[in-house]
């Protein structure tokens, strides 16, 4: 049985096809076992290799230059962030029917935080701020663009403000676009562009007795503005642990605080509206992401979806 699929355009992948991968072109690592992982993730597919590896093979096209990105940068990054983060270990090339190149890195182990759960959540803020500022800080020369922030924000309102209204039967839709429209007037000033991860969602991090172990996936890292990054504010975090955050990472002035607030809200309204049916996961978080957009300073979280909650 192939591997559940959440675009129209995606490859198909079962385990029958990994086996003849691995097998044919890593032979040494034929005796592994082999297992699907089933992730949130939207743009690749993960499959267990024995108990050191694991596998990841692009949904799409449009994943695939970010391999190469990953495999020129990663070493830099790695050697500079405070927690484990993807270490490529091979890259496979197309066959078997499967169409684009595939990569093993080294499994990390770890859970995905439990959001509206977490153990250690003021701990967990400021882990989130050490790694975010550790980032920052890496020189930039020669770096790509960030998939988000390398343009402004401004450059997304009239697909955001399309996304909210669409979502009008789900969200306070006059609120949020009274917080976009806050987003969007906030000045960058001068701010430098800094390395991004780009997508510091639940997903995408690793937590070992409630604290952070790793962040994974760095398909969307390169450069842009610093307020991108501070979408895990929100995405992860509740009220009292988004002000340990704030405080943790200094020097985060409130223009910069409020394009986060929009990052995160244009963020999550899109994936709100396209995952609604296909990946329930990726809907419950976007929502309850919004809903602690919204209820930051009194305003009203989404119909039906309390701040807080991801159930």
């Amino acid at each position: 049985m192939g591997v559940h699929k959440l675009h129209s355009d995606e490859a198909d992948i079962d385990e029958t096809l990994v086996r003849a991968l691995v097998d044919e072109q890593f032979p040494r690592w034929a005796g592994l076992a082999l297992r699907h992982v089933d992730s949130h993730g939207t743009s690749n597919v993960l499959f267990r290799l024995g108990d050191a590896y694991v596998i990841r093979l692009p949904r799409r096209s449009g994943s695939v230059p970010d391999f190469a990105s990953e495999r020129r940068w990663m070493p830099l990054l790695a050697a500079r962030l405070p927690v484990a983060v993807p270490e490529p270990v091979a890259e496979g090339r197309p066959g078997h029917g499967f169409p684009y190149p595939w990569a093993v890195h080294r499994w990390l182990p770890g859970a995905i935080p439990d959001i509206g759960r977490l153990e250690k959540p003021e701990a967990l803020a400021e882990d989130l701020a050490a790694f975010v500022d550790a980032l920052r800080r890496i020189d930039t020369a020669g770096a790509p663009g960030a998939y988000r922030g390398r343009r402004p924000l401004a450059e997304r309102d009239s697909d955001t403000r399309d996304v909210l209204g669409r979502l009008a039967d789900t969200i306070d839709a006059d609120t949020a676009l009274a917080v976009w429209d806050a987003a969007v007037r906030a000045p960058r000033g001068p701010l430098p562009d800094v390395w991004l991860h780009s997508d510091l969602q639940p997903g995408n991090l690793l937590v070992d007795d409630g604290r952070l172990s790793a962040v994974i996936d760095f398909e969307c890292m390169g450069t842009g503005d610093p307020a991108v990054d501070l979408i895990v504010a929100w995405y992860v975090l509740d009220a009292g642990a988004r002000r340990v955050f704030r405080e943790s990472l200094g020097r985060t002035d409130a223009d910069t605080w409020a394009r986060g607030r929009g990052w995160a809200l244009t963020v999550a309204a899109h994936e709100l509206a396209y995952y609604r049916e296909s990946n329930p996961f990726m809907a419950r978080t976007a929502a309850r992401v919004i809903g602690e957009v919204l209820a930051e300073g009194g305003e009203r979280p989404p119909l039906g979806s309390p701040a807080g909650t991801t159930d």
